[in-house]
């Protein structure tokens, strides 16, 4: 594989280079967010390693600004910036996976390995629909009908998991794994209270509701 490592501590980053090399893969390395963008969109990568605190510009800005310009290239984020929260900001820019310093580069290496794996989304998938509803994942745009809808992060994750399982029941420790990334049940309303401020978003004010209860189940969204 070809992979790029964007990491500024120079340990860390000579550390994962050897690595990968002695795994048999063709890898470079960049030391600043700046550098690593150019590269990023110049190379023909399968998996790009980055850490979220850059010089120059930071990792979730970087893999925004591929997004945004259709760089599909799976991401992997590695970092010291570690909470619920960062990890679901990670993933929410376009990361495929983040994971928390300090490492096991066996892990490392897994997790690579896993992405590469995976099928690249195509250009039409980026775009999900349900009905009148469409969500641009690349634009990070909702819309029903002309109607933009302004969506906050974890709005926008949970309706992507609703959308992306169209026709498919999600329970609600689904969508904690998924959206709020627990492996547990908090034993509060989060799920139901957020799915409550989509519906006032995504349904109330248009003329067919689209996200259902499935009782003693869970939700889901067909058409």
């Amino acid at each position: 594989m070809h992979i790029l490592v964007i990491e500024d501590d120079r340990t860390a980053g000579d550390y994962i280079l050897q690595g990968l090399r002695e795994e048999g893969h063709a890898a470079d390395i960049c030391r600043s967010g700046t550098d690593g963008l150019i590269a990023a969109q110049a190379g023909d990568y399968d998996v790009i390693v980055v850490d979220r605190m850059l010089p120059g510009l930071d990792g979730l800005s970087l893999v925004r600004i591929l997004r945004a310009a259709r760089n599909l290239t799976p991401a992997i984020f590695l970092t010291a910036v570690g909470g619920v929260d960062d990890r679901i900001e990670g993933l929410n820019a376009g990361g495929d996976d983040y994971l928390i310093k300090p490492f096991s580069f066996g892990e490392l290496s897994a997790r690579i390995n896993a992405l590469a794996r995976r099928p690249q989304l195509r250009e039409a998938e980026t775009v999900l629909a349900a009905g009148d509803l469409r969500m641009d994942l690349v634009r990070r745009k909702v819309t029903r009908g002309d109607v933009e809808i302004d969506l906050l992060p974890r709005e926008f994750a949970l309706l992507e998991r609703l959308l992306g399982r169209k026709g498919r029941v999600q329970t609600r420790t689904m969508l904690l794994e998924s959206v709020w990334n627990l492996g547990f049940d908090p034993q509060t309303n989060v799920v139901e209270s957020h799915i409550s401020r989509l519906r006032a978003k995504v349904d109330k004010p248009f003329a067919t509701e689209l996200i259902r209860t499935v009782r003693g189940a869970g939700y889901r969204i067909d058409g």
